[in-house]
């Protein structure tokens, strides 16, 4: 039985992208691993004490125990609400359509 686990973590900007391989051991949680991983030396704007982590997609526990192959995303901040935005944008085609039909 391997104790040790291959993960990834990842960050991505609109401007550049880095992906850290890393070793951890068997039963490292996200949180652990994401911190050892020391992307902030890339993207020091990360808030290393409440990031917002997910395994492939998915929003997972900060203590959420990794698995061999797993790849934690650390997530931005929303700039703008998706919900608020798509309210605004329903509204624009309103008036648009009201004014031009």
């Amino acid at each position: 039985m391997n104790s040790r686990t291959m993960i990834e973590v990842a960050y991505a900007t609109p401007e550049r992208q880095q992906i850290i391989e890393l070793e951890v051991k068997q039963g490292t949680s996200v949180f652990d691993a994401f911190r050892q991983s020391n992307i902030d030396q890339f993207f020091p704007e990360i808030d290393l004490e409440h990031p917002e982590l997910g395994v492939f997609g998915k929003i997972v526990p900060a203590d959420y125990k990794l698995v061999d192959g797993d790849r934690i995303e650390v997530y931005r901040p929303l700039i703008a609400d998706p919900k608020e935005v798509r309210r605004q944008r329903a509204a624009k085609g309103l008036k648009t359509r009201k004014g031009g039909g």
